[in-house]
């Protein structure tokens, strides 16, 4: 019969070729052994857990601020680029409207432009809480650049398209507008509009543009057109004036020497003849006017090139 206070031992034996080895353990050493190897493993499991986070965090860190520091370089990069391209579609808006003037079309509205490219504000951007918020705002702003260059480059592009199907529907019309310098270089001398005559001193309207330019300079025919009349009168001296139709009529004075005749039909940058001092002229000079519908125009606003093709 058992004991009733008999102790109960755990016995640990090692055995070898040579040798047996015991280690007898009461109940309380076996309970009190397995306690503290359970807080020390716990406890080592805790500081290596502590550890091991700290040390994933800090390599996390790391990395975002390296991420962090790649997106804001490269966000810098694409403000820069947003930047440049903003300063072309204005260069493209104003070569817009000279086309426009040159096409006969009318300038677009900057009321209509703005609607026409539309917009939305900061305020309704959803952002995303991945990122951190200064991010957030500048991917924002440069999405609404974005967006606001693709409206405004579409809007170009429908407006070149109008400008386009105008031009192709009225280029005959366009090619007898007047539309380069009818003298390579000069001096731009009296202009068009009210002057004291060099001559005389009288005050009278000055129907064209005086060029100084040495005598023997070529003279080009500014547009297609036709040879109206090609003789010397006396306050033109030499001269040449040309019908353009579609309203157009231009006048060229003061030539040393004619190139063409009566009824002969010319090409825009045709040698037409050489400048001169014939007439009622105090120097070298061409005296060039235009006439739109038999009202005279300041030629300077036709002019959009050079003289030679």
């Amino acid at each position: 019969m058992k004991h009733p206070f008999s102790k109960k031992n755990y016995i640990i034996q090692r055995e070898t070729e040579t040798s047996v080895r015991q280690w007898h353990f009461s109940r309380m050493q076996a309970i009190s052994l397995m306690s503290v190897t359970t807080v020390v493993l716990g406890a080592f499991l805790f500081l290596s857990a502590d550890f091991l986070s700290k040390y994933l965090y800090e390599k996390r860190l790391d990395e975002f601020k390296s991420n962090y520091k790649n997106v804001t370089s490269n966000l810098d990069i694409l403000k820069e680029r947003l930047s440049q391209i903003d300063a072309q579609m204005e260069k493209i808006e104003e070569k817009d409207k000279a086309v426009r003037t040159y096409a006969g079309m009318p300038e677009i509205d900057k009321d209509i432009r703005k609607l026409g490219i539309g917009g939305r504000s900061l305020e309704s951007e959803i952002f995303n809480d991945n990122l951190a918020p200064a991010v957030n705002r500048e991917l924002s702003v440069l999405e609404m650049d974005v967006e606001r260059l693709s409206r405004e480059v579409n809007f170009e592009l429908s407006s070149y398209a109008s400008i386009y199907d105008k031009v192709r529907d009225d280029i005959q019309r366009i090619t007898h507008i007047p539309s380069i310098r009818p003298v390579n270089g000069g001096y731009m001398n009296s202009s068009f509009g009210y002057r004291n005559d060099p001559i005389d001193g009288v005050r009278r309207f000055h129907q064209g543009q005086d060029i100084t330019v040495s005598t023997g300079a070529p003279i080009y025919a500014p547009a297609d057109g036709k040879v109206k009349r090609a003789y010397y009168v006396g306050g033109f001296g030499n001269h040449i004036k040309l019908d353009h139709g579609f309203g157009y009529t231009t006048i060229l004075a003061h030539m040393s020497k004619l190139y063409v005749k009566y009824g002969q039909k010319v090409n825009r940058g045709d040698i037409i003849g050489l400048s001169g001092n014939t007439g009622r002229s105090t120097a070298p000079h061409l005296h060039y006017e235009i006439h739109y519908y038999g009202t005279p125009q300041n030629p300077l606003d036709y002019f959009f090139t050079s003289a030679s093709k």
